[in-house]
C-alpha cells in the first residue's frame, strides 16, 4: 500500500512540470470522520487522525469527502484484499497494543511511540516532508519561505505564520480578511 501519492501539475510541459507529494494531514475538523457511518476514525492525543480497519466497512465515503485523497482502497484485488480503506497513520500505529504483530500487520511500524518521525519525513532527502511539533515545522517553512524572498503576500501566510510585528516576529495568526 503507497500511503503517500505523488501528483504532477503541468504533465509534460517542460519548465512548468511540478510534482507534490501529498498524505493525509491529519486535519483538526477532518471530513472522513465526519462523513464515516460507522465511525471508524479517530484522532490521537497528538492530533494524528487514524482509522480501525477491524470497524471499517469499505463504503469509499471517507475517500470522496477528503480533500487530499488521502484514504484510498489498497490495490490488492478489486476492491482491495479485505475491501477496507487504508491512509496514512503519520507512522502512529493504529487501536491495537503498541508494537503487537497485529499492529505491525495492519497498520506497520509505529514509529511515533519508538520516539521517531514518520519514515516519510525522515527519508526526504529534500527535506520537504517534515514531522514533529507543529510550531517547530512552522518556524522552519516561514524562515524558508523568507530566504526565498517572499512573505506576507504568499496566500494564506497571516492565516498561518501571523501578520509580521515591528519587532520582526510573527504575530498570533488572525483570520484574513477579504478587500
Amino acid at each position: 500500500m503507497n500511503r503517500r501519492r505523488v501528483v504532477t501539475i503541468n504533465d509534460g510541459m517542460v519548465g512548468a512540470e511540478k510534482s507534490i507529494s501529498v498524505a493525509c494531514m491529519h486535519c483538526s475538523d477532518a471530513p472522513c470522520m465526519a462523513v464515516c457511518p460507522v465511525d471508524c476514525f479517530y484522532r490521537t492525543d497528538d492530533g494524528v487522525v487514524l482509522h480501525d480497519k477491524d470497524v471499517c466497512i469499505g463504503c469509499g465515503y471517507c475517500s470522496y469527502a477528503c480533500p487530499f485523497g488521502a484514504p484510498q482502497f489498497p490495490t490488492n484485488g478489486t476492491f482491495g484484499l479485505r475491501g477496507k480503506m487504508d491512509k496514512c497513520t503519520f507512522c502512529a500505529g493504529g487501536p491495537e497494543a503498541h508494537g503487537s504483530q497485529a499492529e505491525f500487520e495492519k497498520y506497520g511500524r509505529n514509529r511515533l511511540a519508538e520516539g521517531k518521525l514518520p519514515a516519510c519525513a525522515e527519508m526526504c532527502s529534500t527535506k520537504a516532508l517534515l514531522g514533529g511539533d507543529g510550531d517547530v515545522v512552522a518556524d522552519i517553512f516561514r524562515t524558508r519561505v523568507l530566504a526565498r524572498g517572499k512573505g506576507s503576500e504568499v496566500w494564506g501566510w497571516g492565516t498561518a505564520y501571523g501578520r509580521p510585528t515591528q519587532g520582526g516576529g510573527a504575530a498570533q495568526p488572525q483570520p484574513e480578511t477579504k478587500k
